[in-house]
């Protein structure tokens, strides 16, 4: 690849069909994901970030070198990091006596981070510590979040959403019931957050639709708020945009009832019915010598004898 007035140009096939996969598409792709050890970091961050990765699979990338990164000091190296890796979604762990055992969940928009949110851990149960049978990879979670503050606090709305984008997994236009197996329950109580990770079992119960069970797979987290980068307004709206051809058209005289039923209205000129072409039949045809127009028949005189 060639350099030239800041332009990258292409020498080799491979290295074209690099560069186009990195352009901007219409509709873009499955984010992923990078999992970065920071300088100093424990043995709950460092097995933290592994059970997380092993969620994330296939999409998520695992920097296992320890990083000297500060991300609210000093965010370049990670958009350096998202720029060489094509990673839109970060999790960072540290670990200092000032803030122990320390999660960043982030993401970027253009290169750029667009949102921070530093979680601490209180309480962690490792995949390893659980013991139990877990899903294959990549399986699609199921995200469910509850709590008061999730809908009326503006710091914990922009967190679901940022947790939502980084675990929602696949895009999928059907999935089928033996497929939801996965469970992530996120609760936002007393200025904590619970996350917790369940398997869906599906047990007999004599009809057609299962008796479900949620087995505890792991991982689990007790986290606590700590600080917090949100982007501006402006920002945040324009990373939402999307453009004119990604949006669906709008079609015209077709609209849906309170069952989904999908209903059409058609415009037609005016017809004329005597000119209206009938089906054909043996009986309706027309015999030779039959009168278009039928007459009424005389009234016949009545019979004397004179």
């Amino acid at each position: 690849m060639a350099h030239r007035d800041g332009i990258v140009k292409a020498k080799t096939r491979r290295s074209k069909r690099f560069l186009q996969s990195r352009e901007p598409k219409l509709i873009e792709g499955q984010k992923s994901s990078m999992i970065i050890r920071g300088g100093n970091c424990s043995e709950t961050v460092s097995q933290a970030l592994k059970d997380v990765y092993a969620l994330k699979k296939p999409n998520a990338v695992l920097y296992k070198r320890k990083n000297m990164v500060r991300p609210f000091d000093d965010s370049t190296a990670l958009e350096f990091f998202s720029k060489k890796s094509d990673c839109s979604l970060f999790l960072f762990g540290s670990h200092n006596k000032k803030r122990p055992n320390n999660l960043i969940f982030g993401r970027m928009f253009d290169f750029h981070v667009l949102d921070m949110f530093e979680l601490g851990i209180e309480r962690f149960v490792s995949l390893r510590d659980v013991k139990m049978d877990t899903c294959p990879e990549g399986t699609k979670p199921m995200l469910v979040f509850s709590g008061e503050l999730f809908e009326t606090d503006r710091e914990h709305q922009r967190l679901r959403n940022l947790l939502t984008d980084f675990f929602c997994g696949p895009r999928v236009s059907a999935v089928r019931l033996a497929g939801l197996e996965h469970v992530l329950h996120f609760t936002a109580l007393e200025g904590r957050i619970y996350m917790r990770s369940y398997k869906v079992l599906l047990k007999k119960s004599g009809c057609r639709t299962p008796r479900i069970q949620l087995q505890d797979m792991g991982p689990s987290f007790d986290f606590i708020m700590r600080r917090s980068h949100m982007a501006s307004d402006d920002l945040y709206r324009t990373a939402h945009k999307q453009p004119r051809g990604a949006k669906p058209k709008k079609k015209k005289n077709i609209s849906h009832d309170a069952f989904g039923t999908r209903l059409g209205r058609l415009h037609m000129q005016k017809q004329d019915l005597d000119k209206l072409q009938t089906r054909k039949m043996k009986g309706l045809r027309k015999r030779r010598g039959e009168k278009t127009t039928t007459e009424t028949p005389a009234a016949k005189a009545p019979r004397t004898d004179e």
